[in-house]
């Protein structure tokens, strides 16, 4: 890539970080991703390829460290969080309009949603089914003391409570834009089953990191 070739902080660190998928890379490394694997299921459209690519450059430009698990943020690393958190926020405020039909990927959003619930006031396995009517799949999430996982296929397990929603109703509620239950309210969800899971599912759910500057900038 031909360098910009200004003596300028902005250029040294657009040179650094200005490649396609890097700052997602780092978003996943900040929200708590280690392991080469779980980046690339968070990152659909990244090719294995590229993301070791990446991967290298960003190690040697010491950003990240390779560890026997996984990748891990050196602190020049954790100083891009208020960047990338500062990105999220300017992005609710002023281009986070209405999601497009290829934004939104069911799988990569359960991927998503199973990674962001706090099991530490689950006693019981408790297994959700999550029903997405016009993308005509269904997920089950299952959730155990201090575990919680996705399945694409039915685990075999009893089912405790049913989410059936649109696929955009479900991308609202997780980036923040709808509370969950406002959107049952409403009639754009339901959510149906045990009452220990019904009444628990909305606090269990942290939802995305960046929730809470959607809400923000929409309020």
């Amino acid at each position: 890539m031909r360098p910009y070739a200004q003596y300028c902080p902005i250029v040294r660190a657009v040179e650094v970080l200005g490649d396609r998928w890097t700052l997602l890379i780092v978003r996943e490394l900040l929200i708590g991703k280690t392991r080469f694997n779980e980046i690339a299921r968070g990152l659909p459209g990244l090719s294995r390829a590229l993301l070791a690519r990446r991967f290298r450059q960003l190690e040697n430009a010491g950003i990240v460290v390779r560890t026997d698990t996984g990748y891990e943020l050196t602190h020049s690393g954790e100083d891009l969080r208020p960047l990338v958190f500062g990105l999220a926020d300017w992005g609710a405020r002023h281009a986070f309009g209405d999601p497009q039909p290829e934004e939104m990927d069911p799988e990569l959003l359960m991927w998503w949603l199973h990674g962001r619930v706090d099991t530490s006031e689950i006693a019981n396995r408790a297994v959700i089914q999550i029903q997405v009517p016009d993308r005509k799949r269904v997920f089950w999430l299952v959730l155990e003391p201090d575990d919680a996982s996705v399945c694409y296929t039915d685990p075999g397990f009893d089912v405790d409570a049913v989410l059936a929603s649109d696929i955009a109703t479900l991308y609202r509620v997780w980036e923040g834009e709808v509370d969950l239950m406002d959107a049952a309210k409403a009639g754009r969800l339901t959510l149906t089953g045990a009452r220990w899971v019904v009444r628990g599912l909305p606090h269990w759910l942290q939802l995305s990191p960046v929730a809470p500057l959607v809400r923000a900038a929409r309020a």
